[in-house]
């Protein structure tokens, strides 16, 4: 009879246990994000910058595709769609010679491989930003002056931007490095909502082409007016 009454009280246990790594694993389960995000896109050093060359970047995506729309003063608007499931996306230019859309495949990949010069450190404890509760990270670059914070959401995937796949969630704030320096992006609006499906679709007057039938017809163009 004892016997029989600790056997009950371990299997409760047990249950207890397993209820409580069920609940903690769908409480940490990922869900699809929806909707549109507005970035700020700033210089990171602004001693050699003026308040106009801050930039917008929009994030369109309905889980499947995404639309990305960036807007700087030198080049206007540019546009990126890409299918992450199918690894392939589309950069619409608007040019002298006509509407392109320059196709990319992602599932070819780089035969040399680079290491990264990025190191990730978590940090405990959460920052709002844009209305949500961010997870930190200090990321370190050499081309850093110091140490940056990101911030990203957990609870959503990082598939959306493309970028960190070290982050273990949809990036808020982040930086990367360019050519002409290092620049910061910050969340300022994030909206849940359906997109309208014409954003995801490749216009009918723009011509696909591959990147080097682009430079092809780039060069064409030149000979033919000299």
């Amino acid at each position: 009879m004892i016997h029989y009454k600790e056997n009950s009280l371990i299997l409760l246990a047990m249950c207890f246990i397993l209820i409580s790594i069920l609940n903690l694993s769908l409480a940490q389960k990922k869900t699809s994000f929806i909707g549109m995000l507005e970035y700020e896109i700033t210089p990171a050093d602004t001693s050699k910058n003026n308040v106009s060359a801050i930039t917008k970047m929009f994030v369109y995506t309905n889980d499947t595709i995404t639309r990305t729309e960036n807007f700087t003063n030198q080049l206007g608007q540019q546009v990126a769609i890409r299918h992450m499931e199918k690894q392939k996306s589309y950069l619409l230019l608007i040019t002298d010679l006509g509407k392109f859309a320059l196709k990319t495949d992602h599932s070819i990949s780089d035969s040399i491989k680079k290491e990264s010069q990025y190191v990730f450190k978590k940090k405990w404890f959460k920052r709002k930003i844009a209305g949500e509760k961010a997870n930190r990270m200090i990321v370190y670059h050499p081309d850093f002056k110091e140490p940056i914070e990101f911030l990203y959401l957990k609870k959503k995937p990082n598939k959306y931007l493309n970028i960190y796949t070290e982050i273990p969630g949809l990036l808020l704030k982040y930086s990367i490095v360019t050519a002409d320096g290092i620049l910061d992006y910050k969340l300022v609006n994030f909206k849940e909502y359906i997109p309208n499906k014409d954003l995801f679709g490749i216009p009918s007057d723009f011509y696909r082409i591959t990147f080097d039938e682009f430079i092809g017809e780039m060069i064409k163009a030149k000979e033919e007016a000299q």
